[in-house]
């Protein structure tokens, strides 16, 4: 099978890794944020504003480019690198999260789903092979397939029902890939999704059967949906051990930096979320002591930057005091300077986390960075 993933590094105290994805569009170092662009763009940011904080690999949401712009445009442009200008690499979701919480009206059988649009209301069909194809048509370097997920906590029998129907999807979607795609002699990579919701004889069957397809890489779904933290770090922890050690390892939906640093101790590779930058669009922005509310009266008269260690754009070149004037009035800059230093905070929390790894000392790293993070704000 393919491959694309080199492992570095491993912790000596901890499953943390440091490695390297060779993708189409160039290599990749890991562990890895993944800006989201879930319909082409990173929201109320520029693909040069991406490119200057060093991204090398963004995500798209296949449910979205489906319905806007659609097949027929990305056809024309020869798919969504072309379209977008992005010359660096993609990943795509399968847009199956999408499927079960956006729509209204969705009917899911063995064969795949029907669903409304979250635009108009019409209705339209996924099966692991279409998903595929749409893929295939953005030109995804790393494409999920389809899957089937669910909330926590649901019924034992609900959650298995579902895992099997994700696995049977996935046989299905591999067979499509590799005729499809692969055939093509095309470089782009399929990831299998591991399901289970909660129940750990779920996920370490999921783990099992996914693992068995010796596919380029694996992701762990359904978490980050409504269950208590706690919960999702002892899932992860539990399914490093059974994915193969030279494969990625990818743990879809998160984001939050301490949320980072815990799954990359427990062995994952690759992280996205929309919250960095939803968090910024609503006025909230990352320090090394935690979350902070541009909002907040102690910066009316600030003539710090929103981070002394930070050296984005927005920190280089703006007090808080003006970005909190901007925000209050609704400028739409405010919400561009706040989502651009929240991902420049990201990529440097997983550069040094990288560097922690290679030098043995990722435990320390980690312990200090969440000691500060946890502080009040009264404490600096």
């Amino acid at each position: 099978m393919n491959k694309c993933f080199n492992l570095e590094k491993r912790s000596k105290n901890s499953k943390a890794r440091a490695g390297k994805l060779i993708l189409p569009h160039g290599e990749v170092e890991t562990p890895i944020f993944m800006p989201v662009g879930t319909t082409g763009t990173i929201k109320a940011c520029t693909w040069e504003q991406i490119k200057e904080l060093d991204y090398k690999l963004i995500l798209g949401n296949t449910y979205h480019l489906y319905l806007r712009p659609g097949k027929e445009v990305l056809d024309h442009f020869n798919g969504l690198h072309n379209f977008t200008t992005w010359d660096r690499n993609i990943l795509t979701d399968s847009g199956g999260f999408q499927v079960f919480s956006l729509s209204d009206f969705r009917k899911v059988t063995d064969e795949g789903v029907i669903f409304a649009s979250v635009i108009d209301g019409s209705k339209h069909y996924f099966t692991p092979e279409s998903v595929i194809q749409f893929e295939n048509t953005i030109g995804s370097d790393i494409m999920m397939p389809l899957d089937e997920c669910t909330p926590i906590p649901i019924d034992y029998d609900i959650a298995k029902k579902a895992m099997n129907r994700t696995f049977n999807w996935l046989i299905r979607s591999k067979k499509e890939w590799e005729e499809k795609v692969l055939n093509s002699n095309k470089m782009h990579y399929l990831f299998g999704i591991i399901q289970g919701n909660r129940y750990f004889d779920l996920r370490k069957l999921s783990a099992i059967k996914t693992t068995e397809l010796d596919l380029p890489g694996y992701a762990i779904g359904g978490l980050s949906v409504g269950e208590d933290k706690q919960t999702m770090y002892d899932i992860i922890e539990f399914l490093d051990d059974l994915i193969p050690l030279e494969k990625p390892r990818y743990l879809m939906g998160v984001g939050k930096p301490e949320d980072i640093l815990e799954a990359v101790a427990r062995g994952v590779d690759m992280l996205d979320c929309i919250f960095p930058t939803r968090a910024g669009r609503n006025g909230s922005f990352f320090t090394k002591y935690g979350q902070k509310s541009i909002k907040n009266m102690s910066y009316k008269f600030s003539e710090q930057p929103l981070d002394s260690e930070c050296n984005c754009y927005a920190c280089k070149n703006f007090t808080s005091s003006y970005i909190r004037h901007l925000f209050r009035s609704g400028e739409i800059t405010a919400m561009t300077l706040l989502s651009i230093h929240n991902l420049a905070f990201l990529k440097r929390l997983t550069e040094n986390i990288r560097v922690a790894i290679l030098e043995d000392r990722f435990e320390v790293f980690k312990n200090d960075f969440l000691n500060s993070y946890h502080q009040k704000e009264s404490e600096y």
